[in-house]
């Protein structure tokens, strides 16, 4: 299995934020006002993430005193992290598309200017959210990952 990059997230996000975008041009009028902490589960499972990575990463390296690892557990921890941070990629997505119509229409509309505190927290959220997800992720390395010692400059087959 190969780790996340970039290019897994972008276009997730891209293509979230144009297709809410418009679909907010067209019914902004009929939503309800967006909840100031909307975005805050995403914070939630982001700290969460970041505890259970620190917590693994100890046990795979065999560095901390509890049991070693079981394989499956790391598989698991591993699927959680790239679901995560594609949510995470997604969201942002979201929340950035609800940012980009509701500033410059906030001079005009007043439920624009409300709006804009759950946006711009719902990003950040998101955005803690992709880098919790790709720590616990790269908490779930093992010392002889071939990618770790490519990143280091040795030859993984010998």
């Amino acid at each position: 299995m190969r780790f996340t990059k970039a290019s897994d997230l972008v276009p997730a996000g891209l293509v979230t934020a144009v297709a809410l975008y418009l679909l907010i041009r067209g019914l902004y009028g009929e939503l309800p006002p967006l909840p100031t902490f909307a975005g805050a589960p995403l914070l939630v499972l982001a700290v969460v993430e970041a505890v259970f990575g620190y917590a693994l990463r100890g046990r795979i390296r065999r560095t901390s005193t509890g049991k070693p690892l079981q394989p499956l557990t790391a598989a698991r921890a591993l699927a959680l992290a790239k679901a995560s941070s594609l949510l995470g990629a997604i969201m942002l997505g979201a929340w950035l598309a609800v940012l980009a119509y509701v500033v410059p229409e906030s001079d005009r509309v007043e439920a624009a200017r409300a709006d804009i505190p759950s946006a711009a927290i719902g990003a950040v959220c998101a955005a803690v959210l992709i880098g919790a997800a790709l720590w616990l992720e790269s908490c779930c390395r093992t010392p002889d990952d071939p990618d770790d010692q490519r990143a280091r400059g040795a030859d993984p087959a010998g």
